[in-house]
């Protein structure tokens, strides 16, 4: 059986899926689904700190590396 981000047990059968959401949605039970307390930021927070400690210089280096490749630039 497939286990949520809090590792519960969540339903497979997609008649069983189908009961759940009936129940989530008539507030018989809560909703398991949410996200997990101590997940990553991922590239929000990731992009700031980088360009935070990046100097002008190097984050113009690098955008106009990007913009070569993007456009297929020599």
């Amino acid at each position: 059986m497939a286990k949520g981000p809090k590792g519960e047990k969540r339903p497979t059968n997609p008649f069983e899926i189908g009961a759940m959401v009936g129940r989530i949605a008539t507030g018989e039970i809560e909703d398991p689904k949410g996200k997990a307390p101590n997940r990553a930021k991922g590239g929000k927070a990731g992009g700031r700190a980088r360009s935070a400690k990046l100097s002008p210089e190097r984050r113009r280096e690098i955008a106009a590396k990007a913009a070569k490749r993007r456009w297929n630039l020599p």
